[in-house]
């Protein structure tokens, strides 16, 4: 997918949690934008410091881009308990200006961009699966700042049937090999066995080409 598909004209800002996602599409030639920001990963129940920086990073993508494209979902990436009605929406709709394409992702959160629904469902088979990507285990210690054990066994193995970590990068074994004790540690944290599912890398590409200006996207 994606051979015909160029974002030279455009920035990236994105939430850390999908570096690697990104890093690996860039890597291997279909993302060619023409930089790509991040804000740091784990920061939906801090919305203050998350605008903080999304609002820094756009205003850097502008510099080197007429479009740009934020790769945040819509459930769970920001979290506004003083004030819900304010959304992710609302705060990117207060970045755009006159002379700049700016979109969003239109999923529900990172695990969206990464497997479908329906794909998630036959992955499950009927278990009860926490679902996560890889940079959910990269930079778990960012993605669960705050929580204490406690808090874990509270949330966890209510996941009677494990994790699953959707890697569509080649993620899980490096890491497994390169990180085998901080996995552990982490398994052993969450109560909960977690395991690696390959999936493709084709439900990213076409997040992203959604979210392109629909003059530059591909005939289908």
């Amino acid at each position: 997918m994606g051979g015909d598909v160029s974002f030279k004209d455009y920035a990236i800002v994105a939430c850390g949690t999908m570096i690697p996602e990104l890093d690996y599409l860039k890597q291997t030639g279909f993302l060619d934008a023409v930089r790509i920001l991040y804000t740091t990963p784990g920061l939906h129940q801090e919305p203050r410091e998350l605008e903080r920086q999304l609002i820094k990073q756009v205003n850097a993508a502008k510099q080197h881009a007429g479009k740009i494209i934020i790769v945040y979902g819509s459930t769970y990436c920001y979290i506004n308990i003083d004030n819900p009605t304010r959304t992710i929406d609302t705060v990117v709709d207060e970045l755009r200006e006159e002379g700049y394409f700016i979109s969003r992702t239109q999923m529900h959160n990172c695990i969206d961009m990464v497997a479908a629904e329906e794909e998630r469902e036959q992955i499950a088979g009927g278990e009860k699966i926490w679902f996560a990507t890889p940079g959910w285990i990269k930079f778990h210690d960012l993605e669960f700042k705050g929580w204490d054990r406690a808090t874990a066994n509270e949330n966890f193995p209510r996941h009677t049937g494990g994790g699953v970590v959707l890697d569509a990068v080649g993620f899980c074994e490096r890491y497994r090999e390169e990180n085998t004790e901080d996995l552990l540690t982490f398994s052993d944290w969450a109560g909960i066995p977690i395991m690696g599912r390959d999936v493709s890398p084709d439900r990213v590409k076409a997040v992203l080409i959604a979210a392109m200006d629909p003059a530059d996207r591909p005939e289908t």
